[in-house]
């Protein structure tokens, strides 16, 4: 299978490293798979098995405009490239695969797009919401098959995108491969302190994730001896640290900014807590679960309330809801963990399950894609400017640990 995908970059991100993870997988598998890059500046990320990537040099940075330069780099890796599947890993690439489909034509491969956001925004203002809403319909129609995290997920595609039920499939999101599992669930975490509590965050530095709210709950009900860690990096830092100065809470949170593994504080953490507005499916909640810890959690997506067993391996309360957040740390202290029970829900999410359903999904999409359409026309031999994009042509020894 000739499989593309997308990335504007190797900067760490959840979209990126269940990308990579799932071709790292598939590499492996024996498949022809190659991340078509937006640009490759990125130092956060570590060595792993060679993975082909192709990206147009320049000599000058393109993350201001990386949509543009998307679009633009994967058209020229397709004109000159045989590919039998565009694998667009997230929400983000979809305008990408549009941009495809209107300049190729029926020269596009077959799409397929893993929904990795929510589609339910009400945090959009109202006319927002409504074009977003006709774009998501236009997704319905333009992608040949949509991936859907969970059943929950699943429905929600099909409501509002309103493409034909064969389209849409579920796969668990691939978060952890199967030795990373077998890693974590070996933690063994002490005897939490009845004086002092250790909370863990995790996730991009952005508005999304929504920072404040999980500061100010956490002054209020934090002790002296309580601790936040924050593991990421993003543009929100700055806000965020003066947060913590007008709260009075500095001295008690941790940025630890961007980390290639969260392992080892996923083993000093007695929590994970998370506050955001909205998720798709949470890699962070299923690495927690996986290490045996209770998680305390907005209710973000469709799909929580089946990641997390409220009173067994967690809690959920409300988006946005201050009050019920801070009543969560507090109830956190007394909360009686069962790893057994969490370690058994994140072990759906493994990457070498959900790879081989994804190769299943894209064969039989192909095969029905030659049988309905024909053999799609050919662009044109293009000379010197395929051998100048065969030079771009990379081998990369950079992904995510897992």
């Amino acid at each position: 299978m000739r499989i593309a995908i997308p990335i504007h970059s190797l900067a760490p991100g959840g979209v990126e490293r269940v990308a990579i993870g799932l071709a790292c997988e598939w590499d492996r598998c024996g498949h022809d798979v190659t991340i078509v890059l937006g640009r490759s500046e990125s130092a956060a990320l570590c060595s792993a098995p060679a993975l082909r990537t192709w990206r147009i040099p320049t000599r000058f940075s393109t993350a201001s405009w990386e949509t543009p330069w998307m679009v633009n780099t994967l058209y020229r890796y397709l004109r000159t490239h045989e590919v039998d599947v565009l694998f667009c890993p997230g929400n983000t690439y979809a305008i990408v695969a549009a941009a495809m489909k209107l300049l190729r034509g029926e020269r596009t491969p077959p799409l397929v797009l893993k929904v990795s956001n929510a589609l339910h925004r009400p945090d959009m203002p109202l006319p927002v919401r409504r074009g977003y809403g006709v774009w998501l319909r236009l997704q319905g129609a333009l992608f040949d098959r949509l991936v859907a995290l969970s059943e929950p997920m699943q429905r929600e595609i099909r409501t509002l995108t309103r493409a034909r039920p064969d389209r849409v499939r579920t796969i668990a999101n691939p978060v952890l491969a199967r030795r990373r599992l077998k890693r974590l669930a070996r933690i063994a975490h002490a005897p939490r302190s009845v004086w002092s509590m250790h909370y863990l965050a995790a996730g991009r530095l952005v508005a999304q994730k929504n920072y404040p709210l999980l500061l100010r709950a956490f002054a209020r009900a934090a002790r002296p001896e309580d601790r936040l860690t924050i593991a990421g990096e993003g543009p929100e830092r700055t806000a965020i640290e003066q947060t913590c100065r007008e709260l009075g809470i500095a001295g008690q949170v941790h940025l630890a900014g961007h980390l290639a593994s969260i392992d080892a504080l996923l083993a000093q953490a007695d929590a994970l807590v998370l506050s955001s507005d909205y998720e798709g499916l949470p890699g962070v909640v299923v690495e927690a679960l996986a290490a045996g810890l209770p998680v305390l959690a907005t209710d973000c997506c469709v799909s929580m309330a089946s990641l997390i067993e409220t009173g067994r391996t967690g809690i959920l309360v409300p988006t946005g809801a201050e009050d019920a957040f801070a009543q969560g740390l507090l109830d956190l202290r007394q909360f009686e963990p069962q790893p057994a029970r969490a370690r058994a829900c994140a072990a759906a999410y493994e990457i070498e399950g959900a790879a081989a359903r994804y190769i299943e999904m894209m064969t039989e999409l192909v095969r029905t894609s030659a049988n309905e359409n024909g053999p799609k026309p050919h662009d044109p031999p293009s000379g010197p400017a395929r051998r100048e994009d065969d030079a771009a042509s990379t081998r990369a020894c950079r992904t995510v640990a897992h």
